[in-house]
């Protein structure tokens, strides 16, 4: 890593440092936004594996090594470090789950199909499962049409990897899609679709059916939808797919092939900060999620990153995306999502990590959004629910937590590029709060991030970070006041 990255991300780590927020009290020449927290947890739990990260079928070796005797310590140290304790919930998919076959004796498949398995990548993918102790979420091709290809996938899986690691075998890719975009080019220029253009839902309902009653006697999980307008169906599908144990929807706010700078949904650090990419998104979820858990199933966004399309550097890869990823898990957890998959692929503009194997050691440059992650996590453990917030609208998020141990997170988020923000926030029995601030130099940075004043720096071995912390806060009159700087995050945590 050092080859690549240099020493741009020690310099801006010590730029940071440099201008590291002070935990006294806010300055009195800036207007104040008041806070308040409740005391009382609404919503569900935070469940197990809440916060967890999906990959495509290509980069399983990309990031975990060729060795299943040698799997990439810092992998493996990044993912359990988004879920401490737990099974990590790691999804392997996406464009990749309908353009990957098992080798069917005497079969040719279909120009779409272009990434064949074979016994390395699973006992690859199964030592990496197993040194986490995951539950995977694991794609089968649908867009092949022929239930032969699932079935033969599906099998390898299992005596591969193991039944005991899969919770649940995913059919299909964005299905919604299948009429829309070319699933591949042939020799002679021709385009081909997966689907004609007239498929639709109850086409597709159809044949997840078929495709589940192919499968060997495992959960299966769908419809793994771009959009949500399918989900209009929801409850004939979850009729008629009667082995379906969770419901998976894809959710990208903004587009990195939508190039009017104009649009809302244009690739740009202001539109990433916006409230429509992060309450928004969740809000358009929202009633589907009710609709989800009244038929007694789960919703998991098993796909989410930034950007579609693969991300736009200079957004994606920016601190913009770290204060995007708190908020929005927050979001999604307030409307009662049960898990969350950040994707990640080799080379993406929203890559959450870049390995490089230098002289047999593992580096990885962690890219920022990973920071943003990790603070959710630390605020919303398992078993967290989350505190009512009062606020005004504006540039400042406040979110809270209470632990199972009683202990209560409180986090403010400052999503203006420009202006620092004093908050005072009130908290019942509020006392001496220890801080942690995320932050960098600044929201286009894409080094130079720290957590509790802890950074992964240009290159890490580890995976891991040491204790994280910035000092103590005091309250005064039952209320905690502090200067936000922009573009930043705080956590303020009372036992």
């Amino acid at each position: 890593m050092r080859r690549r990255v240099g020493g741009i991300g020690v310099v801006a780590a010590l730029v940071a440092a440099a201008i590291a927020p002070s935990v006294s009290p806010a300055s009195s020449t800036d207007p104040t936004v008041y806070a308040s927290v409740g005391s009382t947890p609404t919503g569900q739990a935070i469940g197990s594996g809440f916060v967890g990260v999906s990959m495509e079928f290509q980069a399983v070796h990309t990031y975990t090594g060729s060795n299943p005797n040698a799997i990439n310590p810092v992998l493996v140290a990044l993912l359990k470090g988004l879920a401490p304790d737990q099974q990590p919930v790691l999804r392997i998919g996406g464009d990749s789950t309908d353009q990957t076959w098992w080798p069917i004796r005497g079969v040719i498949p279909p120009g779409g199909v272009t990434y064949t398995l074979n016994r390395d990548w699973l006992a690859t993918t199964r030592a990496l499962v197993q040194q986490l102790d995951a539950r995977l979420i694991i794609g089968v091709n649908l867009a092949a049409g022929r239930p032969s290809f699932a079935t033969a996938e599906a099998r390898a899986f299992l005596s591969g990897i193991g039944r005991r690691y899969i919770e649940a075998m995913e059919v299909g890719n964005e299905p919604d899609l299948y009429g829309q975009f070319v699933w591949y080019h042939a020799p002679d220029g021709k385009n081909f679709l997966a689907r004609p253009k007239d498929y639709d839902f109850t086409d597709f309902a159809s044949q997840f059916s078929r495709w589940e009653a192919a499968l060997p006697g495992v959960p299966v999980a769908g419809p793994a939808l771009a959009e949500l307008a399918w989900l209009g169906d929801l409850a004939r599908f979850v009729s008629a797919a009667p082995g379906l144990s969770l419901v998976t929807v894809h959710r990208y706010p903004l587009r990195g092939c939508i190039h009017d700078s104009s649009s809302p949904l244009y690739a740009s650090i202001p539109n990433l900060l916006a409230d429509s990419s992060s309450a928004g998104l969740a809000a358009d979820l929202a009633p589907y999620v009710s609709a989800v858990h009244a038929s007694g199933l789960q919703l998991r966004v098993d796909e989410m990153n930034s950007v579609a399309c693969s991300g736009v550097k200079g957004v994606s890869n920016t601190f913009a995306s770290a204060l995007w990823a708190v908020d929005t898990l927050f979001n999604m957890a307030s409307i009662g999502v049960d898990g969350v998959n950040f994707h990640t692929l080799p080379h993406a503009g929203y890559e959450l990590f870049t390995f490089e194997h230098v002289h047999g050691t593992w580096e990885a440059f962690v890219h920022p959004e990973y920071y943003g992650m990790l603070m959710f996590e630390q605020a919303a453990p398992p078993g967290s629910r989350l505190l009512p917030t009062s606020a005004p609208s504006g540039p400042v998020k406040v979110w809270a937590t209470q632990t199972p141990s009683g202990g209560e997170h409180i986090v403010l988020i400052n999503k203006s590029l420009t202006a620092s923000q004093n908050v005072q926030v009130t908290v019942p029995d509020a006392g001496t709060a220890s801080v942690e601030w995320l932050q960098a130099p600044s929201a286009a940075s894409t080094s130079g991030v720290s957590l509790g004043g802890q950074t992964f720096g240009a290159e890490t071995t580890s995976g891991t970070l040491s204790s994280m912390h910035d000092g103590q806060l005091p309250s005064f009159l039952g209320a905690y006041t502090i200067e936000v700087p922009p573009a930043s995050a705080v956590m303020l945590t009372q036992p």
